[in-house]
């Protein structure tokens, strides 16, 4: 049997912890704190939502600092916010068995950085789609049919990838890709536009495209994303659109064509509420500097412009401190960020 580890039971933790015992997949559970776990082995787990209602009860959960003590694990789920996951992994390291496997799913560059600091033999790449929110610890929502996508971060299928979806069979959607960097990149240009514009203006895609300043902020956005991913060597796989805008060619040519493509990203993003702006609501750290802060922090190594991923990335850490509030100033603002 394969032995598994869930690290992080927010939202996206908690959806695939509750579909996965409910599918009969034993799995283990580790939070923060043993406040935390007591609280949740007390309550269970419930979902709502696209999928179907699901619960669990009698969880196997503890503090992570209880499984020192504990069997090593053959696979270890992460999916805490990428700060924290940096933070653990190294812990969640000496937590594995022999040739086990850690599969981080937070966005951005997360995979990357880990793989780099712990070695691809341990870090399995891995990004999900599922909209979730957690209404209080231990009860979600699911808000898609989503489903988490994993592959090697060299590219190609191995038979980990195969044992790894395996495991997951049943519980929540796994799909396999060989070019996993490609589709990092895919999501990565969409939460560096979609996700963080909406963010800072505090509006959702639609609305901020309404105005002609939203609109030049997200092509200026894209382009200079789209321009570090092609630089890297990498070549971003569909997602919900093709990746290189119609016509492009080092920056996105409006008309008709490129209208159809943005309508179709805003038919899954339009009117969803961006996390980041969530995150600035509940006061917490934002995942900015895994998005258009690694877009810049590359883009700088390349010697691709990146000045309005760079500009963005200052406004949200000034956000997150308090000394800027999220609204349409802040396009404003943005929009006269030289290209």
């Amino acid at each position: 049997m394969t032995r598994i580890l869930i690290v992080g039971i927010g939202a996206l933790g908690g959806t695939i912890a509750t579909r996965a015992i409910n599918a009969g997949i034993p799995v283990w559970l580790a939070t923060r704190s043993t406040e935390s776990a007591e609280a949740l082995r007390t309550a269970g787990l419930s979902l709502t939502g696209i999928g179907g209602s699901a619960t669990a009860n009698s969880l196997q959960v503890a503090a992570i600092e209880e499984y020192r003590a504990t069997d090593k694990f053959d696979l270890i789920l992460l999916a805490t916010k990428a700060h924290a996951a940096l933070e653990v992994a190294p812990l969640l390291a000496e937590l594995l068995a022999s040739n086990g496997t850690l599969l981080p799913i937070q966005n951005g560059s997360v995979p990357q950085i880990l793989g780099d600091q712990l070695g691809r033999s341990i870090v399995l790449g891995g990004l999900s789609n599922l909209g979730a929110t957690m209404v209080e610890p231990g009860v979600y929502e699911q808000r898609n049919a989503g489903h988490i996508l994993i592959g090697e971060l060299a590219g190609g299928v191995s038979d980990r990838v195969t044992r790894v979806t395996e495991a997951l069979r049943g519980g929540i959607e796994i799909r396999v890709t060989p070019n996993l960097p490609g589709s990092i990149w895919a999501k990565l240009l969409l939460n560096c536009s979609v996700t963080t514009i909406g963010a800072v203006a505090g509006q959702t895609m639609r609305q901020y495209l309404t105005s002609s300043v939203g609109q030049t902020v997200f092509r200026q956005m894209y382009d200079e994303a789209l321009s570090v991913a092609l630089a890297s060597g990498t070549q971003p796989q569909r997602m919900i659109v093709e990746p290189i805008p119609p016509g492009w060619q080092d920056k996105i040519v409006p008309g008709q064509e490129y209208n159809a493509w943005v309508d179709q990203i805003m038919g899954t993003y339009g009117d969803i509420k961006p996390s980041m702006l969530q995150d600035f609501e509940r006061g917490r750290l934002t995942e900015i500097d895994f998005i258009n802060g690694y877009v810049s922090q590359l883009g700088k190594k390349l010697g691709v412009p990146i000045a309005m991923n760079e500009a963005t990335t200052q406004m949200v850490h000034r956000i997150e401190k308090g000394e800027l509030r999220p609204g349409t100033e802040r396009l404003d603002e943005l929009a006269l960020v030289p290209t």
